[in-house]
């Protein structure tokens, strides 16, 4: 299971590490959104959920707390991406340029990349509302599951050679 705020890398690493260990790929925002960014209700999304996590192998990223402890639950080892903000917004910006009015290879049809303000606040915002409470979580979690904390693209590229 991989988490972290927006643009810390979790679909990239989540990539790198389905190609190295050939476990099942499942990025959330490809379950999540609905063409032109509309999302699922709860009633729709938790199904889906619970039904990825009880595969018996995989690799999940992404965020989406109103389900993080089913994935949790499930998981034998937790990765954070716990990277600073102004790296985050730096990649979200990248990406938007990037891919603007096309849909990215880690999202559904109908979802193209766009400049969205209310994300960019979430991103600015998201070590100082979520983060404490992820790190708590964790840290609840941590002597039961594997939980690795990586702070930068050092980590994660010595992560990946250590496998």
């Amino acid at each position: 299971m991989i988490i972290g705020c927006c643009g810390a890398g979790k679909s990239t690493l989540a990539k790198r590490l389905h190609e190295q260990t050939s476990l099942p790929l499942y990025h959330l925002d490809q379950y999540y959104w609905k063409p032109n960014w509309q999302e699922p209700t709860k009633a729709e999304w938790e199904p889906i959920v619970h039904q990825l996590a009880q595969k018996k192998r995989w690799i999940i990223d992404g965020n989406y707390s109103s389900t993080l402890d089913i994935r949790l639950q499930a998981a034998d080892t937790v990765i954070y991406l716990d990277y600073p903000t102004i790296r985050c917004l730096w990649r979200i910006t990248k990406r938007i340029i990037k891919y603007r009015g096309q849909v990215r290879p880690d999202m559904p049809r109908g979802c193209q990349e766009r400049f969205d303000l209310g994300f960019y606040h979430y991103v600015a915002i998201f070590n100082l509302v979520k983060r404490p409470s992820l790190l708590n979580k964790l840290d609840a979690f941590a002597k039961e599951k594997q939980v690795i904390i990586l702070r930068n693209d050092r980590a994660v590229r010595r992560f990946l050679d250590e496998l």
